[in-house]
């Protein structure tokens, strides 16, 4: 049997795609795209009036590297839409006292550069954006200044070398007035860079001249060229303390510290923010970090710069969680950033505590529209739920959010294998011989559970392929 999501990963995503062109009737690309970001429950509609004809010749159509997607087998397995989940229901949510169309913004970064950028992601449905970084220094960038972690032909991981807004910061603040002039619905928020307090407050003013929503304080870039900015005050909780104090006695509007997960404990600053009148804080930045390959030098040097995408999301959502949980930062609003790339990614951080979500490295990857399966996923998860506002899911996760030494230990959840699923691979046997408690046998390519052995680990579901290796009932342990 086909792996739908295997195969939606295959599809190179093209602009203006051949095969929703050779399609008469339907929007095949759409309905792939759907799969591929976790909304396979949705994608039948993009197709539902489509012909085995029209298939065929979208399939035909394809030009992926490699070989034709499976198109027709692959749509042929797409659950038919549940009609109780169709309900268009409200994303609305008000951060920092702003409302907001939905909690969907774009990060401070390269996905948002200039007015144009930032008005065709409004019009697409975005709900806000956190502006790229203004500031007063000369910003000279280097090239190539990106890089990447692959699997197969997505990023697992990100990194970049870039630094703030290579623009004038009298032009920023100019392309941000239009911005909430032109779109006053939409929420503007200008992240700013000083050297010393002066510009901070400067910086900060002019935000607010500018009519923006809210002022976000980077103290969080990783890159920078000279010492005592972006992370380096991140780290200092007395900076940290003293510059947001600095700019909320300026300023009228909300103001949001970004922290650096460059540092062990996040709250540290993160409370010096709170305690200087900080109405928000976004977290994270990026994690520094190094890749080697040939291709990233800068005139044959390597150096450290940060880390986005999907492998920073586990630690982006233990710093939301460290900062959620703390009991003095009491009714502080949190907006997450790090490795949102689908709607569930977004609901974890929601689920967390977060109240808005910042997105860069998938729609660095992806483009802006990534926000319509954002949307529509969350939308849908709702509906299913019966939760009509978006404020219901927040947070509602941190009561199971327990200390190691309160987790259950007196039971186990021992693995079940799929017959009808399981190829015959053995994997499972593998890892659980090699890395486990060589507790599967496999014999006539057969796995089995070896209960008097089996620890439930679930190292054997995790490595499985075709995911034939499911979770059974939680039982007692023997004594």
């Amino acid at each position: 049997m086909l792996h739908i999501h295997e195969e939606a990963a295959r599809c190179l995503l093209c602009d203006d795609a051949p095969c929703t062109k050779a399609c008469a009737t339907g929007n095949p690309a759409r309905a792939i795209r759907a799969i591929r970001f976790d909304n396979e429950k949705n994608a039948w509609q993009w197709v539902e009036g489509c012909s085995p004809a029209d298939l065929e010749r979208a399939e035909q159509a394809c030009i992926h590297y490699d070989q034709p997607i499976r198109i027709r087998e692959m749509l042929q397995q797409l659950p038919h839409p549940d009609p109780a989940a169709k309900a268009e229901k409200s994303l609305a949510i008000t951060f920092c006292g702003i409302p907001c169309e939905s909690p969907f913004f774009l990060a401070s970064s390269a996905v948002c550069t200039n007015y144009e950028m930032v008005a065709r992601a409004f019009d697409m449905g975005w709900a806000g954006v956190f502006y790229k970084t203004i500031c007063k220094q000369d910003i000279r960038e280097v090239s190539p200044r990106f890089d990447a972690v692959k699997e197969g032909t997505s990023f697992a991981g990100f990194r970049n070398m870039e630094q703030l807004s290579e623009n004038p910061y009298q032009v920023d603040f100019d392309i941000l007035r239009r911005l909430k002039q032109n779109y006053p619905t939409k929420v503007v928020v200008a992240s700013i860079m000083g050297e010393f307090e002066e510009e901070w407050i400067e910086l900060a003013k002019m935000a607010e001249e500018a009519g923006c929503d809210a002022v976000e304080l980077n103290f969080s870039c990783p890159q920078m060229r000279l010492t005592g900015l972006g992370s380096d005050i991140g780290q200092n909780p007395e900076l940290v303390t003293f510059y947001t104090a600095y700019v909320k006695r300026s300023v009228k509007i909300p103001v949001i510290p970004k922290m650096t997960p460059n540092i062990t404990r996040m709250s540290e600053p993160a409370m010096g923010a709170y305690f200087a009148g900080a109405d928000a804080i976004s977290a994270i930045n990026t994690i520094k970090s190094v890749t080697m390959s040939h291709e990233a030098k800068v005139s044959g040097k390597h150096t450290v710069s940060g880390y986005s995408g999907r492998a920073v999301k586990p630690i982006a959502l233990r710093f939301i969680h460290e900062m959620a949980t703390n009991t003095i930062m009491k009714n502080i609003a949190l907006s997450g950033i790090g490795g949102i790339e689908t709607w569930r990614d977004a609901l974890e951080f929601i689920q967390l505590g977060c109240s808005n979500v910042q997105v860069c490295t998938a729609v660095m990857e992806y483009g802006y529209r990534v926000i319509d399966d954002l949307v529509l996923g969350l939308q849908t998860y709702m509906a299913e739920r019966g939760i009509d506002r978006l404020e219901q899911l927040v947070g509602e996760q941190l009561p199971h959010m327990v200390l190691p030494s309160e987790l259950d230990r007196e039971s186990i959840v021992f693995p079940k294998i799929d017959r009808e699923r399981c190829m015959g691979c053995g994997r499972c046997y593998i890892s659980c011989r090699d890395g486990g408690h060589q507790a599967i046998t496999f014999e006539q390519r057969q796995p089995r559970v070896v209960g008097t052995k089996c620890v439930g680990c679930h190292l054997c579901r995790l490595v499985c392929p075709t995911g034939a290796i499911q979770l059974s009932k939680r039982v007692a342990k023997k004594k």
